[in-house]
């Protein structure tokens, strides 16, 4: 629907001069018509005639006012006064994307502030946020996966489930394997144009009962692009050593073991590629490349609606005609 009409012309515009041909025709038609009625005999008061003028003499000039004010709006009808308007169409062809994260005990070494899995929970906010057309869904694993979010347009419930996300609420171990093969089933019945799996992980494959190589071979199959991120400064970290009887953990300075080789592999595999994040700010630029390569296509159509507008003017004067002629034969009938 069009808001309103706008940008109003003629598609005959060189017609609009027979406008001003029409005024000076009027002008010198009234002139010679109506100078002779004009005299130069002089009383001392015009009162005496007062009972001579008639309405029918008053109106007399009114039938080639009315003939001229026909013949100028069937010159604009003849012009074609016309009303476009433009209307712009976007069709946004999104990305489905899946966010595959690493929840394990590791995830709460400190060498991201406050730790890694609340460092990579606020970037990835802020990722989610600029993805406004794109269906985005969130895996957790840990020594075993889950699906947190279904793929959804729903950011909102995207962002209130990715708040929630904590360590301890699946058994501990790295599955790298399942975080991704959980994701390419969020994925597969997908009919996206783009299909992408962001898997971030602390640590090596040491569990699960799926292979990471398998799944990446199921991602394959089904036209998904993964990229892979290795979260972790290099070195030492103070991080989960081990957990106490009472349940509370004790944390040490213990070495970051990221199988990176492996990280890089599943990304080649599938067409993406791997990224290590070593603090908040390289995480943020991993995130920031991501959102670069993996751009939602926007197609943008425009459409032009011309509306003629010339069908008022030739009602107007075709009631302009009829007046004048009922006027003529009627009211202002004139006799031999």
């Amino acid at each position: 629907m069009f808001s309103g009409w706008y940008d109003i012309h003629f598609a005959h515009p060189n017609l609009l001069w027979l406008l001003a041909v029409l005024a000076v025709l009027a002008g010198l038609w009234f002139y010679f018509r109506y100078k002779k009625n004009y005299g130069s005999m002089q009383v001392p008061s015009l009162s005496m005639f007062k009972d001579y003028t008639s309405l029918k003499a008053m109106l007399l000039p009114l039938l080639p006012i009315l003939r001229f004010l026909a013949l100028a709006a069937i010159i604009v009808a003849l012009a074609r006064p016309q009303s476009s308007s433009t209307q712009h169409r976007i069709s946004s062809y999104g990305i489905d994307m899946v966010i595959s994260m690493d929840v394990s005990a590791s995830m709460l070494a400190q060498d991201f502030k406050p730790d890694r899995l609340e460092a990579a929970k606020d970037v990835a906010s802020q990722f989610i946020e600029q993805r406004t057309n794109d269906r985005i869904g969130l895996v957790i694993f840990s020594g075993e996966s889950f699906t947190q979010v279904p793929i959804t347009t729903d950011h909102k419930i995207v962002q209130s489930q990715l708040q929630k996300i904590r360590n301890g609420v699946l058994e501990d171990g790295t599955a790298i394997g399942m975080g991704i093969g959980t994701a390419v089933n969020r994925l597969k019945d997908s009919k996206a144009k783009s299909k992408v799996i962001i898997i971030m992980t602390d640590g090596v494959n040491n569990t699960g009962l799926v292979d990471p190589l398998m799944a990446t071979e199921a991602a394959m199959q089904y036209g998904i692009k993964i990229y892979t991120i290795g979260i972790g400064t290099k070195g030492k970290a103070y991080m989960p050593a081990y957990k106490l009887p009472d349940g509370s953990i004790q944390y040490d300075y213990l070495d970051v073991d990221i199988d990176e080789a492996l990280m890089r592999k599943i990304a080649e595999m599938t067409g993406g590629k791997y990224y290590r994040a070593t603090d908040k700010k390289s995480l943020k630029e991993v995130y920031k490349e991501i959102d670069q390569l993996e751009k939602t296509e926007i197609e943008s159509s425009q459409s032009v609606r011309v509306a003629e507008l010339f069908y008022p003017w030739a009602a107007l004067a075709l009631l302009l005609i009829a007046v004048e002629q009922i006027l003529k034969y009627t009211l202002l009938r004139t006799f031999p």
